[in-house]
């Protein structure tokens, strides 16, 4: 599907190209250099920075090791696939020199954070700690129930504005989790806001967030000054936030930037360690730039609306928000963050809602 700059642009033109938050220089970066695959680097005190490959335009996923007198506690684990189980046992030899892994905490649902965790949980015997709903959204998604099946998402698509065929790629390729999860843990130890879990020795506070995902789980310790932010806060692209069949008329936007209020206060020297990206400083700033990042966002698909001067659907503003031809697995999360942008316009009433009648559904601004 060949997108299109769209003839308005002149009407707010801006330098990036993609939904990427631009990152500002004032950004601290401490880091020039990820670590190799394979190999580890020391992102904090007791902070181990393993990096893990993913295959898809997002190559990479980081993961960290916090080092205590029990063992090592994980957070995150990788796609679940044999390179990545192979890097994980190259670094059970190296990295943790044959040690125990004590502690599994997953931050979210998402494979590349939870694909590896039963596995991980049997060989060491450990549970896995997660937030209530992202363990059960797992099992949802797993088990295709509630809406999650490809049958819904290739109609949630098409009403969207895709054509048949390519609604139903897509709901095809959003039902493969099981590719990336062969397998999920059956049990797992709650955490939510405001918890307090002990990770080699040092206390880390659950920040719950939102919109991203179901109950998005930050951790964040004083005493090792460091945020493991997961994909809450990233330092160079914004965070996914998407509409799905199972929640059609969701505000996952509002949701995610009312969640950004939650780590703005944190101490300025704090270090972000997030999951895709360098380690940062400077979580204000970043907050700001994603805030404002959206607020354009926003902006430009109310101003396309208004110049296309009739209804329009998720599909005809791609090119609004994404100026770059798009492959399958970037097509399916686009149309996710477009439903759910002009979403958020409805909810705040800028724009209204239309249910056409052979079942799609449009935007236009209201008479």
């Amino acid at each position: 599907m060949q997108l299109a700059p769209p003839p308005w642009l002149h009407l707010r033109r801006r330098t990036h190209s993609t939904m990427n938050a631009p990152a500002d220089f004032e950004l601290d970066l401490p880091f020039a250099m990820p670590p190799a695959a394979g190999t580890a680097a020391v992102a904090a005190d007791g902070v181990q920075w393993l990096r893990m490959p993913l295959p898809f335009a997002l190559d990479h996923i980081n993961l960290w090791l916090v080092d205590g007198a029990q063992g090592f506690a994980a957070v995150d684990t990788g796609f679940g696939d044999v390179v990545t189980r192979g890097h994980w046992q190259t670094h059970f030899a190296t990295t943790m020199r044959h040690r125990a892994l004590g502690q599994l905490v997953v931050t979210h649902y998402h494979p590349d954070h939870l694909g590896n965790a039963a596995w991980l949980a049997a060989r060491f015997d450990v549970p896995v700690t997660m937030t209530h709903g992202e363990f059960l959204h797992a099992h949802c998604v797993w088990h295709e129930q509630a809406s999650m099946d490809a049958a819904s998402m290739a109609a949630f698509l098409h009403a969207h504005g895709l054509p048949a065929d390519d609604a139903q790629a897509l709901g095809a390729r959003l039902t493969g989790y099981r590719r990336a999860v062969p397998e999920l843990p059956r049990t797992f130890r709650r955490m939510i806001d405001g918890d307090a879990l002990t990770l080699g020795g040092s206390a880390f506070r659950v920040i719950a967030g939102f919109g991203h995902s179901p109950e998005h789980a930050a951790l964040y310790c004083s005493e090792r000054g460091v945020l493991i932010s997961g994909d809450m806060l990233l330092p160079r692209i914004s965070t996914n936030i998407s509409v799905w069949a199972g929640e059609p008329d969701a505000d996952p936007l509002q949701r995610f930037l009312d969640s950004l209020s939650r780590f703005e206060t944190l101490p300025p020297d704090t270090l972000v360690l997030p999951s895709h990206g360098l380690p940062f400083r400077g979580i204000a700033l970043r907050v700001a730039q994603l805030r404002a990042h959206h607020h354009a966002r926003l902006g430009e698909l109310e101003d396309f609306i208004r110049a296309t001067a009739r209804p329009v659907s998720a599909s005809e503003v791609l090119p609004v928000l994404f100026r770059r031809k798009l492959d399958t697995q970037q097509l399916s999360f686009a149309m996710g963050e477009a439903i759910a942008h002009l979403n958020h316009l409805w909810h705040r009433r800028r724009i209204e809602r239309i249910a056409a009648p052979d079942h799609a559904i449009l935007f236009g601004i209201p008479s």
